[in-house]
């Protein structure tokens, strides 16, 4: 009973605290109420703080669209944070064209110019996006979670105590209104019973009645008086107190300004660090497709439309163009006469290639290797030696030495 008792009278006095809040804040918007002004320093802190909070937003956002354009995308990413639960892994656009790429490549053939260029296109997209996964997730973990932290946290406890002082000056203001009253009240008691009335006559007495009961009401308001300075003391004092809090919160905006220039430049280097990157795997892209002799054979196994110099009978590289570094690049009919001749020659790889199964043979770029023909082999190959090592290599991945 006590407990549901000091429920009741809880509840009523904070109804009651409610409702004088809302009538001086009424009050104070038609003009008519009193509104204690806050001091410079703190209303610019307030402002900065609401700027703050205002770009971070901004910033924050547009980063999330820049680092995955996809809205679906995002939006599950929020859900599964909201559930506190790890986003399954998906694979990102370039992964995906570069596997495409891969695919494609691997079907029309490694050995095919075609097929090799989407085969080295593919690796670079997929290398470009394990760059575009890691840029992701160290801007998230760098700067968009300093950022979120910002406004989650720090900004929601500024904005509760910015309330707080609110509500605080409304109590302040509804005091200094009451005490008013009160000691507007008191000197019209003190008038009243300055004025005494002399007479017998019937009006005189009514009269004096009522300003009798007149001034008993004006007494209700002068006991108020006390009451009411009392209750401005402490109102005044709670918001001087709550004014110091919500400067100190406030100046703190300077510091977070700090953190989060540190966390733009984690954001920049990261950029940098991703753009960097991906020039390179790009510049190294460029000189595999660049090295890629200029007649190579076509998809359909046809010989290019680039004249090709006659064959002398001897030497497979009599027909080659030279080279500044003593390597020949040979024309498609050389490896073609190397295929009908039982010898073995040494040739240059031009550029990696990794075995697609047992038989072949991989190969890295610039390495020197033995090759000769074998009777019922495919036209597009030769078998490779290295040591003890021996598979079949695409010819259009090798230059014959002299």
């Amino acid at each position: 009973m006590n407990i549901m008792d000091f429920n009741v009278k809880k509840l009523a006095a904070d109804a009651g605290t409610f409702l004088s809040r809302a009538v001086q804040f009424t009050e104070e918007k038609l003009g008519q109420a009193e509104k204690t002004e806050l001091d410079a320093h703190l209303e610019n802190l307030l402002s900065k703080a609401e700027c703050t909070k205002i770009w971070t937003e901004k910033i924050m956002k547009q980063t999330e669209v820049l680092l995955q354009p996809n809205p679906n995308a995002r939006i599950e990413e929020f859900v599964y944070e909201k559930l506190d639960r790890k986003a399954p892994s998906r694979i990102n656009n370039p992964e995906l064209l570069g596997q495409y790429m891969i695919d494609a490549g691997t079907e029309f053939g490694p050995g095919t110019a075609y097929g090799n260029a989407l085969i080295k296109c593919g690796e670079t997209q997929k290398r470009i996006g394990t760059a575009d996964r890691e840029l992701i997730q160290t801007s998230a973990l760098n700067f968009l979670t300093p950022l979120r932290n910002f406004i989650e946290g720090d900004y929601k406890t500024i904005a509760k105590e910015r309330k707080l002082l609110q509500n605080k000056r409304l109590d302040l203001d509804a005091a200094k209104t009451r005490l008013k009253k009160a000691k507007a009240a008191e000197t019209r008691n003190s008038q009243l019973n300055s004025a005494r009335l002399e007479g017998d006559n019937i009006m005189v007495n009514f009269s004096y009645m009522l300003n009798f009961l007149h001034v008993k009401w004006l007494k209700i308001w002068a006991e108020e008086v006390t009451k009411s300075e009392q209750e401005l003391r402490i109102t005044q004092s709670e918001f001087d107190r709550q004014a110091e809090i919500t400067r100190l919160l406030l100046e703190g905006i300077s510091s977070t300004h700090a953190h989060h220039l540190r966390c733009l430049n984690d954001f920049v280097e990261a950029q940098m660090t991703y753009y960097a990157q991906c020039y390179q795997y790009m510049l190294d892209l460029q000189k595999q497709l660049g090295s890629f002799p200029s007649n190579y054979l076509s998809n359909n196994n046809q010989t290019s439309v680039t004249p090709v110099p006659s064959v002398l009978p001897n030497a497979i590289g009599s027909s080659a163009m030279p080279s500044t570094s003593g390597l020949v690049i040979t024309s498609p009919s050389n490896l073609s006469d190397l295929k009908e001749c039982s010898g073995s020659r040494k040739a240059r790889v031009l550029y990696d290639y990794d075995a697609a199964n047992s038989t072949e043979l991989s190969l890295l770029a610039d390495e020197v290797i033995t090759v000769f023909s074998v009777v019922g082999m495919d036209s597009d190959w030769l078998m490779g030696e290295r040591g003890n090592q021996k598979g079949k290599v695409p010819i259009t991945y090798l230059e014959l030495l002299n």
